[in-house]
């Protein structure tokens, strides 16, 4: 019975949060951080346990709660009882630098800290038992399912492919990568929160949803999705999501330039250094540096095909760009976007 048991509101991010603790997404983590495994792992890239894990996955409040070790907590989500949560730890934080450890500042222009302070300074840590699942969509699947299907596809080698944004001809480029050397494709966009100016998720699908069935091989490429936030914490992001694409049954995973980035943040090739710093993961990590358009090459083109000769040439593919173009009233260039893909994408701008 958990009518006598004390509650607590949760938000959306740590509704699928849980989810994901509990499917296995999040493997090798059982229930949300305590202390000791939030700053093991913000500072030192470590569980205590020694296994990598770069991100802190979090249970915060705003009031410091009246529970403590050994206590039982449900989870509500909307007013519906979503989960248990068996507390190991009640505890306080230091937001910033928490902030700066995981996301290299504490700037509140940076999304990803504006959501970590705006959460509250205090948090419970412990393991999760769901109660009640949503919903889910077409596109999420288990860790569980989603292996299922790459085993009855009989790949054996897949490359994953994360993105948090509608399809441009970058994109395309590394996707097209991942074919010529596996056996599939995961194409797993965010599902989660983005910041304002990202695509709406539902754009980002059906963009995706029009390049796959148009202009690549269906029966090589899949098109799942992850249901967590984004965090934008550029290196160390790029590390948690190698890991949850590992457990999704990824072979090798794609890092592009600036991955998982915002503005300025990071230097472009931090999260391709990052991995040099951590043993094998058990995925391969594929580093690609910057993809562009170069019409003396003829096409799309990277920095390790394309001729030094020609870098003045060189038409930069971002959708930072594809956005303006669209705000605009303007049709981005089909060396950015394929053409088919405008109409999809002028439905989410903002």
């Amino acid at each position: 019975m958990t009518d006598a048991l004390p509650q607590v509101e949760i938000g959306e991010d740590e509704r699928l949060d849980l989810e994901n603790l509990a499917t296995g997404a999040f493997h090798p983590l059982r229930g949300f951080m305590t202390r000791e495994e939030a700053l093991s792992v913000a500072e030192a890239m470590r569980l205590p346990s020694g296994e990598v894990w770069t991100i802190p996955i979090l249970l915060q409040l705003p009031e410091k709660p009246r529970v403590g070790r050994g206590d039982q907590v449900v989870l509500v989500h909307r007013g519906e009882k979503v989960a248990l949560l068996q507390v190991e730890e009640a505890y306080a934080l230091d937001l910033e630098a928490l902030a700066r450890a995981v996301f290299g500042t504490e700037s509140p222009a940076h999304p990803g800290v504006r959501r970590l302070l705006a959460k509250g300074p205090y948090a419970l840590g412990g393991r999760v038992e769901v109660l009640r699942w949503r919903p889910r969509g077409p596109l999420e699947k288990t860790p569980e399912e989603v292996r299922g299907f790459f085993q009855e596809r009989g790949w054996r080698k897949v490359v994953a492919f994360q993105t948090r944004n509608a399809p441009h001809r970058a994109h395309e480029y590394l996707i097209r990568l991942g074919l010529e050397m596996a056996d599939g494709v995961l194409v797993h966009p965010i599902l989660g929160a983005k910041k304002e100016d990202d695509f709406p998720t539902e754009v980002i699908v059906r963009a995706y949803q029009a390049l796959i069935e148009g202009f690549l091989p269906q029966d090589r490429v899949v098109l799942f999705g992850l249901a967590t936030p984004m965090r934008y914490a550029g290196p160390k992001e790029a590390v948690f999501h190698a890991l949850v694409r590992r457990n999704f049954g990824a072979t090798h995973f794609l890092v592009g330039r600036d991955h998982a980035g915002v503005g300025d943040f990071y230097d472009p090739y931090a999260a391709h250094r990052i991995f040099d710093q951590l043993p094998p993961l058990g995925i391969e990590v594929l580093r690609v540096g910057a993809v562009f358009f170069c019409p003396l090459c003829g096409g799309m083109a990277s920095e390790k095909t394309c001729p030094e000769g020609h870098r003045e040439k060189r038409l930069s593919v971002s959708m930072t760009q594809v956005r303006a173009l669209l705000r605009e009233g303007r049709a981005p260039p089909p060396e950015l976007v394929r053409p088919e893909l405008v109409p999809i994408l002028r439905e989410g701008i903002r």
